[in-house]
């Protein structure tokens, strides 16, 4: 037996767009100890991406904003599995085609439609598939470091993690009355992913996460999923209704004094004050 304990066991894996993805990170530690994955993508170009990805798998298609796709999702899965010993969440979803970058000017149809996918998706996956979750199963999903940090350019996709950060305990609390389904999130620093391409000016602030990270080098997408790994097993049987951050130190260095004293000279990030 290996030390997460994840042979014979399966888990549900929504997310995984492309090997930049987190989702892909921990399906592929999941399928490297044993475990049967099965993947759950938006449409059939998804579907197409992930069976390049790992051949042979088994994947559905399921738009989460949809109820009767989330039910039929459930009703796919209780034919050839049984039981279901963790979720892995990565969904986020925020249309900035038309953000203006203020917060207060964002369309309620695009604050609505993020929340839905970023958010609620966790609670209606969680409650279609709770007759399949094993007693002792583990729901883990993807958020951020902070959501009091307000970048402009990060729109309203902060607000919309608050959500699910705060659902995690309340999901943890509402299971607890019939089982001990954990469930927990992993609140990533930056990130360079296919997702974090599409925020106006991610690249400015990735790399400045870079310069404030206490080892001088940005987080890594495997170490997301290593932490996700973690939570899903036995071994993390004591956390629950937790956010765990990881983000190389990030949120103890913003003052960094080389980082302040370039900024303080109008050199950083980009040379102008």
């Amino acid at each position: 037996m290996g030390f997460l304990d994840f042979k014979d066991k399966t888990f549900v894996v929504f997310g995984v767009a492309n090997k930049r993805s987190v989702a892909y990170h921990v399906a592929r530690i999941l399928e490297g100890e044993g475990a049967t994955v099965v993947y759950s993508v938006l449409n059939e170009e998804c579907r197409e991406s992930v069976n390049k990805l790992f051949p042979g798998s088994e994947v559905h298609i399921c738009d989460v904003e949809r109820d009767d796709q989330i039910a039929a999702l459930a009703d796919a899965l209780r034919v050839k599995h049984p039981k279901i010993h963790g979720i892995v969440h990565s969904l986020a979803f925020a249309n900035y085609e038309s953000f203006s970058g203020q917060f207060h000017e964002v369309e309620r149809g695009n604050f609505l439609q993020c929340v839905s996918i970023s958010c609620y998706s966790l609670i209606a996956v969680a409650n279609a598939l709770k007759d399949l979750l094993d007693a002792r199963a583990s729901v883990v999903t993807i958020s951020i470091s902070t959501t009091r940090m307000a970048v402009e350019s990060y729109g309203y996709m902060a607000p919309a993690k608050a959500a699910l950060d705060s659902s995690i305990a309340f999901l943890a609390k509402s299971f607890s009355a019939f089982s001990q389904v954990r469930f927990n999130a992993v609140c990533a620093g930056l990130l360079k992913t296919s997702a974090s391409a599409g925020i106006p000016g991610y690249i400015d602030h990735y790399m400045f996460a870079e310069h404030v990270t206490l080892r001088k080098r940005a987080l890594a997408t495997e170490e997301v999923a290593n932490t996700a790994a973690f939570l899903l097993s036995e071994r993390s049987s004591g956390i629950n209704a937790q956010g765990i951050v990881v983000d190389c130190g990030m949120s103890t260095n913003y003052f960094d004094s080389v980082v302040v004293k370039h900024s303080l000279a109008g050199l950083w990030p980009t040379g102008k004050p």
